[in-house]
């Protein structure tokens, strides 16, 4: 998808055809999205927790209320990470779902081929499947839901009659309590989002 990416916009600043994004459009963008954590948290042994990236389908749903301003849903498949530290390898491996919801800006005129954007909003993340490994293998580990900010940028790119290339940066503020046997480590998770779609205007 990322590799299909920069052919999609070359073709699209080549094409004749206009896409819209009109009052009362509804569209969807569907594509790959990484979840890039930027975690900090209390210490384990004297380290930090390190949580990995993972890569899952990403989709969003957009309504347009007026022909700058819009409205967007974020889901995806569920995203799974390792937890581990650097002396003690991997302690746990949990999985999570981040909804949110964007109120966005659109620059530009609405007929243009490239639509930059900006958008703010909330992000509530469930976790789930949460299991300990390593010296915590067998051992229960929880961790509570968050509730936060979130902010993004992106662009959208005409390829097509109603289709269009999509990239987006989202930033989510995820804050935790990680639950364990062994005690309690707030954990501030906080990950940069990187989404690479094609979208579909209804």
């Amino acid at each position: 998808m990322k590799a299909l990416l920069p052919v999609a916009l070359v073709s699209a600043l080549c094409s004749s055809v206009v896409m819209a994004h009109d009052a009362g459009d509804i569209f969807v963008r569907a594509g790959l999205a990484t979840v890039m954590p930027n975690e900090s948290s209390d210490e384990v042994g004297g380290d930090e927790l390190d949580i990995d990236n993972d890569t899952q389908i990403g989709l969003t749903l957009t309504y347009m209320v007026t022909d700058q301003f819009g409205v967007e849903l974020l889901a995806a498949t569920p995203f799974t990470h390792s937890v581990s530290t650097s002396s003690l390898g991997e302690v746990a491996e949990i999985s999570h779902l981040p909804p949110s919801v964007m109120a966005q800006y659109y620059f530009g005129q609405s007929n243009s081929k490239v639509r930059p954007y900006v958008g703010a909003g909330l992000n509530y993340t469930i976790f789930f499947d949460e299991e300990g490994k390593g010296d915590l293998n067998g051992t229960d580990v929880n961790l509570d839901n968050s509730f936060g900010l979130a902010a993004q940028v992106g662009v959208d790119v005409n390829v097509a009659d109603n289709w269009f290339a999509n990239a987006s940066l989202w930033y989510m503020d995820i804050n935790t309590d990680v639950h364990t046997a062994v005690g309690t480590l707030e954990t501030d998770i906080d990950p940069l989002t990187f989404m690479a779609s094609v979208g579909y205007i209804f």
